[in-house]
């Protein structure tokens, strides 16, 4: 790696700036152009990139009741859900197991 050894950012500075004293005048106004064509270009790959998301409701319904109920209602309405719950629960982990299987 002998090459990377005499590198150095004064050298780096000095050369260039002896290869722009070299230039002609006409030449920096050709390479501001290109270097704003080329920004212009990057600017619009860049922005012609970012595709936005698409929009999904994410609607969560609740069941509203009586703040006045007893702890026997509460109990009995736990009891019709439980089996539902857990309907859905297996539901859920077989659709998750037969993803995966997809992948093994």
């Amino acid at each position: 790696m002998n090459f990377f050894t005499r590198m150095s950012p004064l050298r780096a500075y000095r050369d260039l700036r002896l290869f722009l004293a070299t230039r002609e005048r006409y030449e920096f106004g050709f390479l501001a152009l290109s270097l704003f064509i080329t920004g212009f270009l990057i600017y619009g790959f860049f922005r012609d990139s970012d595709v936005p998301r698409e929009y999904r409701r994410n609607i969560v319904y609740v069941e509203q009741w009586p703040a006045d109920r007893t702890d026997a209602q509460i109990r009995a309405q736990q009891a019709i859900d439980a089996p539902i719950k857990a309907k859905a629960i297996a539901d859920q982990k077989a659709a998750r197991e037969a993803q995966q299987a997809q992948f093994k």
